[in-house]
């Protein structure tokens, strides 16, 4: 009896092996492609979007390359979500979360093939991926006692990050940008109180740090430019009422003197609004909305400095750093919390006229001024910077630190053979092909340097089985280098995040034996 299909027609099913075959392909294609961008000497992507005005984006981000991918194989959207989450956990190893991702897979269809089950391989990948963290921690270093030490191991986590990045012609200014940013968050990790501003112009190295919060606007005509403590009442309010509010109002008069009154009624009515606003005893009042003339005029006369329309972005940061509270209604001055700052005053950067907010109650509050030859330039360089900034303020909370360029890799993948030697049975093909995943990172960033990748992995892997080894690849020089002289550090936080991430998302790909496509939904005719 042959059983009828229990799908509908356009709904498809890949079975056992193909469907393994579709998943390893998906992944290991998404790997490919992210993998040119690892390491100093990775290359960029231009990403041009087919909507209107054909945006185009210019990065080596590997999260923001997959991110803007739309991609149909589900195994690749796996890959695509471990590299979105390790953005937003720890800001940096989107790219080599992926690949390492990839390499297991690659070297789990080998296995797959020779006839070793994926709850074998799985298994095996669980126990190495322990010992692999495991050989970590082992080697730590944590200076979170000696301030001076503590620093200068930030930069050089700093300087590592943004070595890959746009930045990496300047970064010894930028990762300096960035430690003073971050430390002034006093190991907080919430990077709102950090604003980035970007203006066209002048080179990266223009950049700077000012330690204020400067918001995008211009002072209105005749408003005082320069105020010293000032109260500040951030409102999101409507402050152009000079016209009826009444949608779908009609008003029928019989003359023009009327018409006369109903202005002179909105004017008082405004009046009284602005009014109820002086009344709080300010002397900065920033707005969401519209400030028409008419109000603006009003403050002007009260001494008070009018900001309209500032973006809903700079309102809300500029509440939290100057500790005021966002009001719509006015009625009630007491409950209403002001915010305060020592002096505001206006500022060029370039061509642009902006307002600096110094001395505000939130200490930590900071801005960072990017200039950069086009926007382009800019968004990147915004990118690299958030980067740093990210995973900065993970190390600020957890300081362990490790070197980098390849070291814990083969530190990791040392172990991981060791254990596989160790292990009885089928497991232990499993924990082999483990340590060459790993061993795979460093190899592409020799490949991407143009160097002999064969070569340098085998000399790595001499010096790694010396005690006490800093070595790893120093693409600069092209050669084995000493990490701790060259002073290439990363945090324990991002790579013990880039291991884990990639063996569960290898293990829950391996996983698949049936693929299932569902038919779309058939809109009805609604003629």
């Amino acid at each position: 009896m042959a059983i009828e299909r229990i799908f509908k027609d356009e709904a498809s099913e890949e079975k056992g092996e193909r469907a393994r075959m579709a998943s390893f392909v998906g992944a290991m294609a998404i790997a490919d492609l992210v993998k040119t961008t690892l390491g100093p000497k990775g290359m960029d992507k231009i990403l041009q979007s087919t909507g209107r005005g054909r945006e185009v984006t210019v990065t080596n981000d590997g999260a923001t390359i997959l991110k803007s991918l739309h991609i149909d194989n589900a195994a690749a959207k796996v890959l695509v979500d471990i590299s979105k989450v390790q953005d937003d956990e720890v800001g940096d190893g989107t790219t080599s979360v992926v690949v390492l991702a990839g390499e297991l897979l690659r070297e789990a269809e080998k296995l797959v093939a020779a006839k070793i089950h994926p709850m074998t391989i799985i298994s095996g990948y669980r126990m190495a991926a322990e010992c692999a963290r495991h050989a970590l921690l082992q080697k730590v270093v944590d200076n979170k006692e000696d301030a001076e030490t503590f620093r200068s191991d930030l930069t050089k986590i700093a300087m590592t990050t943004l070595s890959s990045k746009i930045l990496c012609q300047d970064k010894d200014h930028f990762a300096k940008l960035a430690v003073d940013a971050v430390m002034r968050l006093k190991g907080s990790t919430n990077l709102e109180s950090i604003q980035i501003i970007k203006k066209p112009g002048g080179s990266l190295k223009d950049s700077f740090l000012d330690d204020g919060f400067i918001l995008d606007k211009k002072i209105g005509i005749g408003q005082p430019k320069r105020i010293e403590n000032a109260n500040i009442l951030v409102a999101n309010t409507a402050m152009d009422t000079d016209k009826v509010k009444i949608y779908g109002a009609r008003v029928r008069v019989d003359s023009m003197s009327k018409v006369a009154e109903i202005e002179g009624a909105e004017k008082e009515k405004m009046r009284e609004k602005v009014q109820k606003i002086i009344s709080h005893g300010i002397n900065c009042f920033v707005n969401r909305q519209l400030i028409y003339n008419f109000p603006e005029e009003l403050f002007a006369d009260a001494g008070i400095l009018a900001i309209e329309h500032a973006d809903f972005d700079g309102i809300e940061r500029l509440a939290l750093v100057t500790g005021g509270e966002i009001a719509s209604t006015f009625d009630n001055p007491e409950t209403v919390k002001l915010g305060h700052c020592k002096l505001i005053e206006e500022i060029m950067i370039g061509e642009d006229k902006l307002i600096r907010f110094s001395g505000v109650q939130m200490g930590e509050a900071c801005t960072i001024v990017l200039r950069g030859a086009s926007h382009h330039v800019l968004d990147e360089a915004e990118r690299s910077l958030h980067d740093a900034l990210c995973v900065l303020s993970q190390t600020v909370n957890d300081s362990r630190v490790l070197f980098g360029g390849g070291w814990p890799e083969m530190i990791m993948a040392k172990e991981v053979d060791e254990l596989a030697r160790k292990t009885p049975g089928k497991k232990s093909h499993a924990i082999e092909a483990f340590s060459r995943a790993l061993l795979a990172i460093p190899t592409i960033i020799a490949d991407n340097a143009g160097l002999d990748s064969a070569e340098l992995v085998a000399q790595l892997r001499a010096e790694h089985h010396k005690e006490g080894c800093n070595a790893g690849i120093d693409v600069i020089s092209g050669s084995v280098g000493d990490m701790a002289e060259l002073g290439i550090s990363e945090a324990f936080k991002v790579k013990q995040a880039v291991l884990l991430s990639a063996t569960e998302a290898a293990e829950m790909i391996l996983r698949v034996d049936e693929i299932i496509t569902c038919a779309p939904r058939q809109r009805e005719n609604r003629m």
